[in-house]
């Protein structure tokens, strides 16, 4: 059964601050009953994909585009990508690889959009369920556009569309600094 949260967006809550997720925006590339796992879109770091790619490889590639920091989970390099042929996951039409080959001839290829990560965001079973009972995160559809050319104030338009979308239970302004009180 697909998950209902993948190829949506997580938008991390004004209240959570959780230093790994304060006004994020995490692609959900899996969940199922064992978890969820995404990529953080809008954590890009100094380090270019240019420059992170001299340290593993002799052929240069001459991607001036930021490195992204996926999350707090160390993993291997994960790209995200437009060529179906060379997916291992496909998250409604945005492709992953992080197979060392298959990132090498995308790479090759200079295959354009194309969004180098590393580390990823992880959850245990439930534990996404309950931060969202808890209101860390709201749930939104994206753009495959915004996944590859993030806006510097990405967060924060999505939050006002998923706030103006979305048909609060109870009026937010009665929503005390932590939920936890309640």
């Amino acid at each position: 059964m697909e998950s209902p949260l993948k190829g949506k967006v997580l938008i991390a809550s004004p209240e959570l601050l959780d230093p790994n997720f304060a006004q994020s925006v995490v692609l959900i590339l899996q969940h199922d009953p064992n978890g969820a796992m995404g990529l953080i879109l809008n954590r890009p770091l100094e380090t270019t994909v240019q420059e992170a790619w001299e340290q593993v490889s002799a052929v240069p590639y001459p991607n001036t585009d930021p490195l992204y920091q996926g999350g707090p989970c160390e993993g291997p390099l994960m790209v995200l990508h437009k060529d179906p042929n060379r997916a291992q996951l496909e998250i409604e039409g945005t492709f992953l690889s992080t197979d060392a080959d298959t990132v090498r001839a995308l790479v090759t290829d200079a295959l354009d959009p194309i969004k180098f990560f590393v580390g990823y965001a992880g959850w245990s079973a439930e534990q996404l369920e309950s931060e969202l009972r808890q209101g860390a995160w709201l749930v939104a559809p994206i753009d495959s556009t915004h996944i590859f050319s993030t806006p510097p104030n990405l967060w924060r338009s999505l939050l006002k569309q998923a706030q103006h979308t979305t048909m609060p239970a109870i009026d937010p302004r009665r929503i005390p600094p932590d939920p936890s009180v309640n």
